[in-house]
């Protein structure tokens, strides 16, 4: 997976603060950057935290639309919709912190391919689905087996459903990346937005 160039991750972190804003105030969103690296379809999730806990997070994992066009319908989806939370109101705005995985396509996996840190996965049976990004594992310090297991409860499966012949799992890579990494060039402004 390639790189973002910083100039692209500042654009892409504006747009999601921006459309947060816009989504509760009630206000237009102004027109997208048009810039090709986040021009092309992919897949990412967007995660809000305020004062360190988790106040949101929604995703899209299939690449189907414009990189910034899923950026900002899932930062107003974390914002909004995340049926965890009650959805944000605008004095809380200013007190989130917005981190942004811009994701690989996902492809099967075997147990052994797993590395901790460097794999997201998705656990599906049927019409269940569950997905963990790869910085749970590795904040929590969990190994391949429970992240395997946890990635199945997500999905609301059996812990164990990872061995079975019906269950298939996946893989992806992720580029993670937050305002507090891009404070200088978020503050100085980034051309395209």
């Amino acid at each position: 997976m390639l790189q973002l160039a910083p100039e692209s991750r500042a654009i892409l972190l504006r747009v999601a603060r921006q459309a947060i804003e816009s989504a509760v105030t009630r206000r237009p969103l102004d027109s997208l950057p048009e810039r090709p690296e986040i021009a092309k379809p992919q897949g990412a999730f967007v995660t809000l935290t305020r004062q360190g806990n988790l106040r949101g997070c929604i995703g899209k994992i299939e690449p189907t639309d414009p990189l910034v066009r899923v950026v900002a319908y899932c930062a107003v989806a974390a914002a909004t919709e995340d049926p965890r939370f009650h959805p944000v109101l605008a004095p809380e705005i200013p007190e989130l912190e917005i981190e942004l995985s811009i994701l690989s396509p996902p492809s099967p996996v075997r147990f052994e391919q797993i590395e901790i840190g460097r794999h997201g996965l998705i656990a599906t049976r049927g019409n269940r689905r569950g997905l963990l990004l790869p910085q749970v594992a590795d904040e929590r310090n969990w190994p391949v087996e429970r992240f395997l297991e946890e990635t199945c409860i997500k999905a609301g499966l059996d812990p164990y459903a990872w061995k079975q012949a019906d269950t298939r799992i996946e893989a992806f890579t992720a580029e993670v990346f937050g305002e507090r990494d891009l404070a200088g060039l978020l503050s100085g402004g980034a051309a395209g937005v």
